[in-house]
């Protein structure tokens, strides 16, 4: 009977009731076009010196750094993105078993390890590795490149956010009370440390001293719990000690913070964000990064992670942390109207390539609306000589003078200040005129331009490029190309959180996921007969 030994640990002692089938070579159950096998070819031919100098010993039974990025792209190929599901899969699926060429599968935690600490250090020069492959082998043009970008949910707690308005506003009143407090002390004390009723830190941390002085002078011993009362000494130091606390903390987050609004308490990298999915419809914001994509022939060529919850400056850091890893660089830039700035048309035009980005205008340009508002510097004729505008009546605005502004990123900017010679009694001043909260009466105020000469030149210059043919081509297969990677990661693959912490973190799992939409996009151009085709051609109508 098999009572006793269908209770045993080891379940081989009932081998005689089957037989194994399977063949022990695996290899022979794989299929010649199965995408495990091009992945396996892929991954031989790439450079991984950089992956190998993360690791100071290689064990002899352990899986070789090769294979384990095999393994975790293979996984992210087919919606394996939790470490435990990989390696479950590595005991279940033969074609993990194939990758693992016969070692024993390794645990979720060196899964997880081999992401954070190996794979992610070097995630860039690997990626770039795969892009140059593809550019030499002729799958990437290396001429134009589809910009785009989407935000992602952070693995953060999406009520744990810190905003650093609310931070500023609880500082500044901390700061008064610690100001009174100092005041406070100096009357009970009869200690003098302000001059010129100017309180500073340093006076702060002076009070500290000369209070644990006197508690040591006196010998007072501090009391605390039910039924003992503490001594106004004891009151003071204690109220001083509990608003230093709370300041370090308020500077901490300040600190945390930098340059942006907000970041979450679980993952001090993540911004909130609007996103695109909003479930409540009360448009809650969401820990997020804005993952950037530079699409090329399908493939995912370059892309970067930021914090920034805009997208119009992270073209810059985009195409330099591009080209200093690629060893070609693009011609055309091409973007949709949320990159359009004097600051990204001016890099585009010092570093030689020719900007296709749509104008932010250039939909509602078209309208009636719009051309029929004759209060737009556009609808106005310009006298070049002169350097003057003409308005609707006839009137003249001249130079007034000229304003210099300066951006969050350091660019500096040039704007033309045009002022009208006289707008009294004039038909066309409601319609030209606009605004309700200027504190100058309707009647006194006068129309005022701020325009930037540099700005309207490459603007101008970019619609004459974005019309023609080739723009045309270009744009379409933007939205085709940039905004289908998108579709594919999020929807095909069902990718809607990281999975990791930590902006580092998080760029070599959206590298992973890239390269894995690579060789999945390599393997489907190949079974189909696409390869070597950069652009979809426009339909001609009939």
């Amino acid at each position: 009977m098999l009572t006793k030994k269908i209770l045993h640990k080891n379940y081989t002692v009932n081998r005689k009731f089957y037989q194994l089938k399977l063949p022990f070579d695996i290899d022979c159950i794989i299929p010649e076009n199965d995408s495990v096998r091009l992945l396996s070819q892929f991954v031989e031919e790439m450079d991984l010196t950089e992956l190998y100098s993360t690791y100071s010993k290689i064990r002899e039974n352990q899986v070789s750094p090769t294979n384990m990025l095999k393994i975790m792209l293979y996984g992210y190929m087919n919606g394996f993105y939790s470490s435990r599901d990989i390696e479950r899969a590595c005991r279940r699926d033969i074609n993990f078993m194939f990758l693992l060429e016969g070692a024993s599968a390794p645990d979720h935690s060196t899964f997880a390890r081999f992401r954070s600490l190996h794979f992610a250090p070097c995630a860039k020069k690997i990626l770039a590795e795969m892009t140059n492959f593809l550019y030499d082998i002729g799958e990437i043009s290396g001429k134009s490149i589809f910009i785009d970008g989407t935000k992602i949910e952070a693995y953060a707690n999406k009520y744990t956010f810190v905003w650093k308005k609310a931070v500023t506003k609880n500082m500044a009143k901390l700061l008064i009370k610690i100001a009174d407090l100092v005041k406070e002390c100096e009357e009970l004390y009869e200690i003098k440390l302000i001059y010129k009723n100017k309180v500073q830190m340093r006076h702060v941390k002076k009070l500290k001293k000369r209070l644990y002085e006197l508690k040591k002078i006196e010998n007072i011993e501090f009391v605390h719990g039910c039924g003992k009362r503490k001594s106004q000494l004891q009151k003071s130091i204690e109220k001083l000690e509990e608003y230093l606390s709370k300041f370090k903390e308020y500077n901490k987050k300040v600190y945390t913070c930098g340059e942006r609004n907000s970041y979450s308490k679980t993952d001090n990298d993540a911004t909130f964000m609007r996103m695109k999915e909003d479930a409540m419809n009360n448009g809650q914001l969401k820990p997020a990064y804005n993952v950037q994509h530079g699409v090329d022939a399908e493939y995912i060529s370059w892309l970067t992670v930021g914090p920034q919850p805009t997208d119009t400056t992270t073209l810059i850091p985009f195409l330099k942390s591009m080209q200093q890893n690629l060893n070609f660089k693009y011609l055309n830039i091409v973007a949709d109207a949320g990159y359009e700035s004097e600051e990204n048309y001016s890099f585009i035009e010092d570093n030689n390539q020719i900007a296709f980005i749509k104008p932010s205008n250039y939909e509602i340009s078209k309208t009636r609306k719009y051309k029929n508002d004759i209060g737009r510097i556009e609808n106005m004729d310009y006298d070049s000589e002169n350097d003057l505008f003409i308005c609707q009546n006839g009137k003249t605005l001249k130079v007034d003078g000229i304003k210099f502004k300066k951006s969050k990123t350091g660019y500096k900017s040039e704007k033309t200040i045009y002022i009208c010679e006289d707008c009294s009694n004039c038909s066309y001043k409601s319609k030209c005129i606009k605004g309700n909260n200027s504190k100058t009466p309707f009647e006194q105020r006068t129309k005022k331009i701020e325009t930037s000469k540099k700005f309207n030149r490459q603007r101008k210059e970019d619609l004459e490029r974005i019309i023609t043919d080739e723009g045309i081509l270009l744009r379409i297969n933007r939205s085709i190309q940039a905004e289908g990677s998108f579709a594919q990661v999020k929807h095909d693959m069902n990718f809607r959180r990281f999975m990791c912490r930590g902006q580092n973190n998080v760029l070599a799992e959206s590298i992973l996921l890239a390269m894995a939409h690579n060789v999945n996009k390599l393997h489907n151009k190949i079974q189909s007969n696409r390869t070597g085709k950069h652009l979809f051609e426009l339909k001609e109508a009939s």
